[in-house]
């Protein structure tokens, strides 16, 4: 199948304005401006309608060479699908802590709902972070132990679970006498024991 564009790119036009484009996307990496202040002045300036449309034409080239590579390219087909599905998973992560109560804890106004948010952001952040812990302590463990096969199964899974969680329970906050050692609680680990992979341990 040949893929072809409806309408070729004006590289002209993208190299008369070039210099235009370059301080535009220098002013956005550095966080100088908003890109809705910058489309704001281009389209109410007469004089800057080419620069616009040059920036237009660059966003197509852009499309086009990326669109190229993925077709082309398999591993970044790959990278780009593993992306979406940790974005599904972490998407699934929050819908699981909203559902906890009926999805009644939302709050009544505006200020609470943003609290709501931002604590459920940071409850899917703090089972990331244990997930993450958990896996590299037993990547190291079994690395040490020469134990590759273990190695690349557990780098597969996805540190956005939370099937071991329980989310719904009482929990304490406060100081401990000692902290946890990840390293006796894995001691006696086999992840091979009984295992059976699911949609949520696999990074796709």
């Amino acid at each position: 199948m040949e893929i072809r564009l409806k309408k070729p790119i004006n590289r002209r036009l993208i190299e008369q304005e070039w210099d235009q484009i370059q301080h535009i996307v220098c002013s956005l990496s550095r966080k100088a401006t908003q890109q809705s202040t910058v489309i704001r002045k281009l389209s109410n300036n007469k004089r800057n309608s080419r620069t616009l449309s040059a920036l237009h034409e660059y966003d197509r080239l852009i499309k086009c060479l990326y669109l190229l590579d993925y077709v082309d390219n398999k591993t970044l087909r790959q990278f780009v699908q593993q992306a979406l599905n940790r974005g599904e998973a972490y998407h699934q992560l929050r819908k699981a802590i909203a559902s906890v109560n009926g999805n009644l804890f939302r709050g009544g106004n505006d200020y609470q709902i943003d609290q709501w948010n931002d604590c459920a952001r940071l409850i899917a952040n703090s089972i990331i972070y244990y997930n993450s812990a958990l896996l590299s302590a037993l990547i190291e463990k079994f690395q040490k132990d020469g134990n590759q096969r273990v190695v690349d199964m557990i780098a597969s899974f996805s540190p956005v679970a939370w099937t071991h969680i329980q989310l719904a329970g009482n929990y304490v906050f406060g100081n401990r006498d000692g902290l946890l050692n990840l390293y006796s609680m894995l001691e006696s680990v086999d992840p091979l024991a009984n295992y059976e992979p699911d949609d949520q341990d696999l990074a796709a």
